[in-house]
């Protein structure tokens, strides 16, 4: 009996081999050579015989966390063997040996790195921080590369085993998963992009500009007048690829000849956009003038990834402008008209409720809106067709079409055709609906303006390429009661303390969108005053009046 208990304790361990043949165990019974076999010993013998296999198999496989000594000895014995060249050695310590032999041999003869010098850190918990010297060397040309990574040790699934836990950052934190490392004469000549006074645009003088300085030598590159140098770079995968990120150089051995592109970016709204993102964690920022489409601020709090153009996040309650435009459409809202605003409203067999389960009685829509009600439009659901909100996004917004042609990488936005509970929590921005910063400036932009203008950062006569269009414009009647939703929302509404002292034309709309394992949701904040639109969201921030608001309200505040 106790034999069986260890058994069933154990059902998710790698099953016995018994005579080239595996026992499967299943809740807790071994079947085993004779069921395999079809005879021999009796079953009863032949069960007990292999759960005392496997369980001496289990018995002998190291569990529970690591210990300090095993990981800091593990990360020694990589990051040696590493030093020395010792590339199988290297990859063995690893939890993926191909993965790791691939890069490691690339490292030198792809990246033509020597001499390296790898010095670990302190340990943190399973975590061992060490710092890379080396020397790049190609053709007789050599400079020195200085740099920091990480490496983290698991305890391996198969044999328990502590090893490092492989991933392509491991070798540079730069890297992806899927990228080489690659030192040679550049296909892409470097490039001086210019902000719209003819200032030079470079990290130091704005720090989270770096992916946008590697998307527009991408793009312009070979057509700027350029010519290539040799460089250290890092030439991205497939994975890297599918969310559109570009090829990094990482040092100059021979500098090539820049060419030059100008951009839309307005200094000091960039100035002050950089300066407001340092403050929040995880924040980012556009502005745009809705009369032209043009960029004027960008940037990240994280300087690794732009997720102001090419993040992919749900909008939360900011979705509900696209939302309301459909609504007052088909006559289903009207700003003064009364309109539900429920504790609690059911759909699909989902049960959707409000920020702290409030309701509204007798209340008008633009009550509703203002407080960012989601039973007032979650209620509306079933008057609509599933692909409604699609329709609205692409046909007057400009969104979800994948065809924005920006001057750099940049996410257009998804609102796919969902039905049910999925299409009821697109109205209000959850759901399969996906949005950025820049997307949502948009979305405060076409409001403004009236006519949705594709955003962009170079202008399209440098290349000649067009720009994306909506199909058509929202009715006069239709916008005019927009423009009264966000004006009353900047003024009275869950907007109402960031927009405080942002005078003029204005409105706005707060969003919190929910994400699973997230304690807080991303908070998000869009608006508009007179000729600037913007929008910023704050992952893990909380209400988007309180987190991305003050960022949009105080770069709202400078004109430009």
């Amino acid at each position: 009996m106790g034999n069986r208990r260890r058994v069933a304790e154990r059902r998710k361990t790698t099953p016995a081999v018994v005579g080239g043949m595996i026992a499967v165990v299943v809740g807790g019974v071994g079947f085993g050579a004779y069921a395999l076999y079809g005879g021999g010993a009796s079953a009863g013998d032949r069960t007990q015989t292999t759960s005392s296999s496997a369980d001496q198999k289990a018995k002998d496989i190291p569990s529970g966390p690591l210990s300090a000594t095993e990981v800091t000895t593990t990360a020694r014995t990589f990051l040696t063997a590493w030093q020395q060249g010792r590339v199988p050695q290297a990859a063995a310590a690893t939890n993926d040996t191909a993965a790791a032999t691939s890069l490691l041999t690339g490292y030198t003869k792809d990246a033509h790195l020597k001499g390296v010098t790898l010095t670990p850190g302190t340990r943190t918990g399973d975590k061992v921080p060490f710092s890379v010297k080396a020397t790049v060397s190609y053709k007789g040309t050599e400079k020195p590369l200085a740099y920091d990574s990480a490496l983290t040790v698991v305890r391996d699934t198969t044999d328990g085993k502590p090893r490092v836990d492989w991933h392509s950052s491991v070798v540079h934190p730069d890297l992806q998963d899927g990228d080489t490392l690659v030192t040679g004469e550049s296909g892409t000549p470097p490039i001086k992009a210019f902000d719209r006074d003819g200032g030079e645009i470079t990290t130091a003088r704005y720090p989270s500009l770096g992916p946008v300085l590697d998307g527009l030598r991408e793009k312009y590159g070979k057509t700027a007048g350029g010519k290539a140098g040799v460089e250290l770079r890092i030439v991205r995968g497939k994975s890297a690829k599918s969310s559109k990120a570009s090829d990094k150089t990482l040092l100059e051995l021979s500098k090539g000849t820049p060419g030059t592109v100008k951009t839309t970016l307005n200094p000091t709204l960039q100035a002050a956009a950089e300066q407001q993102v340092a403050k929040k964690a995880r924040s980012s920022v556009v502005v745009l003038r809705p009369s032209t489409g043009e960029i004027l601020a960008v940037a990240n709090a994280s300087r690794g990834f732009n997720t102001a153009f090419q993040g992919s996040l749900a909008p939360g309650s900011t979705m509900k402008v696209i939302t309301s435009s459909l609504l007052i459409e088909k006559n289903l809202a009207s700003p003064d008209k009364a309109h539900p605003c429920p504790k609690y409203f059911t759909y699909g067999g989902w049960k959707f409720q409000n920020d702290d389960k409030f309701e509204i009685k007798g209340g008008t829509f633009k009550a509703s809106f203002a407080r960012s009600c989601n039973t007032a439009f979650i209620s509306q659901a079933p008057k609509l067709d599933n692909d409604d909100l699609t329709r609205q996004a692409q046909q007057v917004f400009g969104l979800s079409m994948n065809n924005w042609a920006i001057g750099v990488p940049s996410f257009d936005g998804s609102v796919p055709v969902q039905s049910a509970a999925q299409k009821a929590a697109s109205l209000i921005g959850q759901g399969g609906v996906r949005m950025n910063p820049l997307n949502m400036a948009s979305v405060s932009a076409t409001i403004e303006s009236g006519t949705f203008k594709q955003p962009y950062l170079v202008s399209p006569r440098v290349d000649d390429r067009e720009l994306a269009t909506a199909s058509r414009t929202m009715s006069s009647d239709t916008l005019s009661k927009l423009r009264e939703l966000m004006s009353y929302t900047a003024a009275y509404g869950t907007a109402a303390e960031a927009m405080s002292g942002v005078t003029g034309n204005v409105g706005a709309k707060t969003g919190s969108a929910e994400v699973d394992g997230q304690k807080k949701p991303n908070g998000w904040f869009t608006a508009y005053r007179g000729d600037l639109a913007a929008a910023g969201v704050v992952q893990q921030g909380g209400h988007g009046g309180d987190t991305a608001g003050p960022i949009v309200a105080s770069l709202l505040k400078m004109g430009g």
